[in-house]
This record gives C-alpha cells, sequence and structure tokens, in this order.
C-alpha cells in the first residue's frame, strides 16, 4: 500500500514538473544590431534578464532577427523589447532610446562601416 502511494506522489509531482516547463515560449523580431559588438552586448543583458531562457541573434539574416525564449510568467514581448531599446537599439516597432544610442559605439550605429 505504501508502495503505491509513494507511486502515486511520484506521478503527481512529475506531471508538475513537466507542466512548469510549457511555460517556454519563443519570440522572433528584428533588430537594428549591425557587429559581433552588438550582438554580444544584446545577448549578455538579455542572458541577466530575468525571465529570458535564451537569446540568439542572427546577424547573418537580412532583417538581423532574434530569437528569445522566454517563461512567460516572468516577462512578456513588450518589456524584453525595452530592454534592448533601453541598450541604445531598435527592437521591431520599439524604436532605440536615443541617450543610449548616442553612448554606442561607432560601429554598431546606422550608416557605420559595418552597415
Amino acid at each position: 500500500m505504501k508502495a503505491y502511494l509513494l507511486l502515486g506522489f511520484f506521478l503527481i509531482f512529475s506531471f508538475i514538473k513537466i507542466n512548469a516547463q510549457t511555460d517556454n515560449v519563443t519570440l522572433k523580431f528584428k533588430t537594428s544590431a549591425i557587429c559581433e559588438m552588438c550582438k554580444e552586448t544584446i545577448e549578455r543583458k538579455l542572458a541577466y534578464t530575468k525571465g529570458i531562457k535564451s537569446a540568439d541573434l542572427d546577424l547573418e539574416s537580412k532583417e538581423k532577427v532574434i530569437t528569445i525564449t522566454y517563461n512567460s510568467k516572468k516577462t512578456n514581448p513588450e518589456t524584453i523589447k525595452k530592454t534592448i531599446s533601453e541598450l541604445g537599439y531598435k527592437a521591431d516597432d520599439v524604436l532605440a532610446n536615443a541617450k543610449s544610442y548616442e553612448k554606442l559605439p561607432d560601429c554598431c550605429k546606422s550608416g557605420s562601416k559595418c552597415d
């Protein structure tokens, strides 16, 4: 009887753990990133942002798409885009923060030699 009870608890907690993993969402959007320095800056900041599981900026694509996996219970697309904007980069429809953009290295600004 104890074995069945233990097995029942084990199964219940296993299902709870599986359900907790389904809160992850993958989001893709365009950025104004240009070079490897941009990529490193954005990915590093997002790595330490609450709720972000992973971030990968594809500089090879024409549109500079970033793919982000995040926990939907801890953050949302608007917050993620605002975080990128505060770094000085455009994030889809959210414009770059002007003060942060001015502080970017020249290679990270539109119209630079890297562009």
